[in-house]
């Protein structure tokens, strides 16, 4: 069956399955939850139009990952609501997986490359009419709190996405693991193929955090019992891998069963191959730094007018997209924001390490800066936080009771493809506060630099790569991360005051020429981190890589 609809490019004939638990693919399609949907959504985008001889295997979830509403309060309210994708193809296809001993009927439908100029993507379903209730759970809700849940979910992508790929008659070369979810496919393949170093010849894997939380781990003896080590038993697996550890990390696993592997940006791949530099018989880990596509990302607008040098015209876009956003901060808050004022915005996954709380850590200085009205601001939050995740759900909830106070803070819910790109189209200002050495990537920041606005970040992720201080962007030159995590937040946070009230605010107020330079410059340097870069690197350092 034939499920690309573009034509293929001679360099890129090596037909590849990307399996990812999330992709963002449009603001319709709720099958994401953050950064990790962000950039898989971005890979399909530019794989097709690269014309790049892959396919997407993703799962189709009944419910999202969560939608964000307010209580009456207007603190954080989190829904589950069903969701119907009628633009779906039905594939008529199904295969059998087991789950704790049970047979699960999976069902694969169709996102065409057509629909919305990406690869094709399979989409994987256990919610259909074969299935008791249990098993028809496992593609409700992604990243569901419940451990065995998580397992099966990844059962059904590693295991389900070949038996599907084979169903349909794809001759697949490279299998590659977007994080380790997907990685029961490699025991499917390990039946097919006998050995683990041919098995390795077609799996490649992206790590994408150097936090232990995200790096997964399980019980072995929960892991047979579910079946994710698809009928091998654990004594099998530990002889196979040369893996004896009772705790089994999916991190450790991929990277002994991948040819290669890459980290996200060159301090993640110092950082991961640190990490894990005491795993025996682990693969190579590079670095691939992440990017966005921005055909979808960038305001076709303002691109034409930075590369006409209209610096006028420039700037009245750039004022008319922050209007567009205000239009979106006044439905939601009621606040009158003005298009002359600087604007900052912190918009990204709400987790502690990344620290959305940094600008308010001496409240009074805060106030101090909200409140100046020869140079004023207007700053705006927004993310979702895992809605576990007891502590960043209140640390949202926190900003939003401060916000009340003023007219010119607000936070923003429903952040989402669309409220993202308003964000980013819409900013002065883009801040990002990751303690160093915890942020793998930190993408968001790179499309709002195409939308104009100025990156203003911690020295770690691709930051690192792309900023010139004060010619591009501005920089949090982080703290000694030998202190104590109190004295690195007090530093960094110093440095990031200064820099805001002495370089950024001045500039934007007094020297708009300065300023609308750095924009520009931004928005050249920018080009490297486009995904079309991103995916002809995975090509030629991933799949290509010891062509067999």
């Amino acid at each position: 069956m034939k499920l690309i609809s573009y034509n293929v490019d001679k360099k890129y004939q090596t037909k590849v399955a990307y399996f990812s638990m999330e992709f963002a693919i449009d603001q319709a399609f709720k099958n994401y939850s953050g950064g990790l949907g962000f950039l898989a959504g971005s890979h399909l985008r530019s794989a097709n139009d690269l014309g790049q001889n892959t396919i997407g295997v993703g799962i189709l979830w009944s419910y999202g990952y969560y939608d964000q509403h307010r209580h009456e309060d207007r603190t954080l309210k989190v829904d589950f609501l069903r969701k119907f994708y009628y633009f779906l193809e039905d594939l008529d296809t199904k295969v059998t997986v087991e789950i704790n001993s049970v047979p699960i009927t999976v069902k694969a439908y169709l996102l065409p490359s057509t629909c919305f100029d990406t690869a094709p993507l399979i989409l994987l379903s256990t919610d259909v009419f074969e299935n008791d209730y249990l098993a028809r759970t496992i593609t409700h809700k992604l990243y569901d709190a419940n451990e065995r849940t998580r397992i099966a979910q990844e059962i059904v992508l590693g295991i389900g996405g070949v038996k599907v790929l084979e169903a349909l008659k794809q001759k697949i070369d490279i299998y590659h693991l977007n994080e380790g979810h997907a990685l029961p496919l490699v025991f499917e393949l390990l039946k097919k193929y006998k050995t683990l170093e041919e098995v390795k010849k077609r799996v490649v894997f992206t790590t994408h955090t150097p936090e232990m939380a995200g790096n997964e781990e399980h019980d072995t003896g929960l892991l047979q019992e579910m079946g994710f080590f698809n009928g091998f038993s654990v004594n099998e697996v530990k002889d196979v891998l040369d893996y004896h550890e009772d705790n089994f990390s999916l991190t450790v696993g991929a990277l002994k069963s991948s040819k290669r592997a890459n980290a996200v940006s060159k301090i993640h791949e110092k950082v991961a191959n640190e990490m894990w530099k005491n795993v025996k018989g682990k693969c190579e880990i590079i670095g691939i730094t992440n990017a966005q596509n921005m055909r979808y990302w960038a305001d076709k607008q303002l691109v034409s007018w930075y590369q006409e040098h209209e610096d006028y015209q420039l700037v009245g876009r750039k004022k008319h997209l922050k209007r567009i956003l205000f239009e979106e901060v006044a439905n939601q808050t009621g606040k009158l924001f003005d298009p002359d004022i600087l604007t900052i915005v912190w918009a990204r996954r709400f987790a502690e390490y990344k620290r959305p709380w940094l600008l308010v850590y001496d409240f009074e200085r805060f106030k101090k800066l909200i409140s100046n009205t020869e140079r004023p601001v207007q700053i705006i939050w927004a993310g979702k936080p895992y809605p576990l995740d007891y502590r960043a759900v209140n640390m949202f909830n926190d900003l939003i009771n401060i916000s009340k106070e003023f007219k010119n803070v607000a936070v923003l819910i429903g952040y989402e493809l669309r409220l993202s790109k308003l964000l980013k189209q819409g900013s002065d200002v883009w801040l990002n506060t990751p303690r160093y050495s915890r942020e793998a990537s930190g993408t968001s920041g790179m499309s709002a630099v195409a939308n104009a606005s100025v990156h203003f970040s911690v020295d770690d992720g691709w930051h690192a790569e792309f900023y010139k201080d004060g010619i591009n962007s501005f920089t949090i030159h982080h703290a000694d991360t030998g202190l104590s995590i109190d004295e690195q937040d007090r530093i960094d946070y110093e440095n990031m005051m200064q820099m805001l009230e002495n370089e950024i605010l001045p500039i934007y107020y007094d020297k708009p020429k300065k300023w609308i330079q750095i924009v520009k410059n931004g928005m050249s340097d920018i080009r490297y981190f486009d995904a079309s870069r991103m995916v002809r690197e995975y090509y030629e350092k991933l799949y290509d890589y010891q062509k067999y």
